[in-house]
């Protein structure tokens, strides 16, 4: 059973000035030392969480993406964030989740933040995303998307063993990931839901959001971090402070909890 290595990074924004984030960005992955398979940035990494989608959004082969090539191949891992994406005149908040030999996958938000009005500038995407990494089965979403656990809900899969064997591979997912810019003052709901998504779901949980005010001076505390199956924190990132740490999931513990603590035999089961 392979350990997986996820590095977060916890950083202010430059708004909407997407070659200062690019560098800035740069700087910190050229600074992470330790083996990591999966490096996590925010919600719309380069730009900041904006409504000016126009002068924003990139097409998808655009700078970031390149940008996003050149430094998974670089670091030899996964790169994940959201950016703005414009695609057959719509635009989107796309999570792109970069390999190092430059294929990609594509996760479009499906939750637009209606209290920002961001469902009047961005189209809703219609599919999760489920990847594998060295053995692991990760969905990633985008902020907003915490909120609605119907949509993030750890399905089985067809045909279950009735005997519980193999459990671990019936379960759509392992690790569930938010990239986000989730404000400050609703801190709370973020902290609580990541730990409640963590233990319905048996699953690890990695949240990863900014710091620092946006160009609309809404204030972000950070608060990113790494959930266990059991709903308890394993990272030591702390809020409002620039952060970059390389948390260890053991498969093996993942493993012996869903075991251990079968609920997953016990869940509805429906489809959306």
């Amino acid at each position: 059973m392979i350990d997986l290595n996820i590095t977060i990074i916890q950083s202010n924004l430059h708004w909407e000035n997407m070659d200062a984030n690019l560098k800035m960005f740069s700087q910190k992955i050229s600074s992470i030392k330790e083996k990591t398979d999966l490096i996590v940035l925010p919600e719309m990494f380069s730009t900041g969480f904006t409504m000016n989608n126009k002068a924003m959004a990139e097409p998808m082969y655009g700078k970031t993406v390149e940008w996003m090539k050149k430094k998974a191949k670089e670091k030899n891992c996964v790169i994940t964030g959201s950016l703005i994406i414009e695609e057959k005149k719509k635009f989107y908040n796309r999570l792109v989740w970069m390999l190092p030999d430059g294929k990609f996958k594509i996760y479009d938000k499906r939750h637009l933040f209606r209290y920002a009005g961001e469902e009047k500038y961005y189209s809703a995407g219609k599919k999760k995303l489920i990847v594998e990494l060295k053995g692991w089965k990760i969905c990633p979403m985008i902020c907003y998307d915490l909120r609605f656990p119907v949509w993030i809900r750890n399905r089985l899969t067809p045909n279950p063993s009735p005997s519980g064997e193999g459990r671990n591979s019936q379960m759509e997912y392992d690790v569930l990931l938010f990239v986000a810019n989730w404000p400050e003052r609703r801190n709370h709901p973020w902290k609580t839901l990541l730990m409640a998504r963590a233990m319905e779901n048996q699953a690890y949980i990695v949240g990863v959001n900014r710091i620092g005010n946006d160009g609309n001076n809404v204030s972000h505390s950070g608060d990113s971090a790494v959930i266990n199956y059991k709903g308890e924190s394993i990272s030591k990132t702390k809020a409002h402070e620039e952060s970059i740490e390389t948390i260890t999931l053991s498969k093996g513990e993942l493993d012996e909890w869903r075991k251990a603590f079968p609920a997953w035999m016990d869940a509805d089961q429906f489809t959306v």
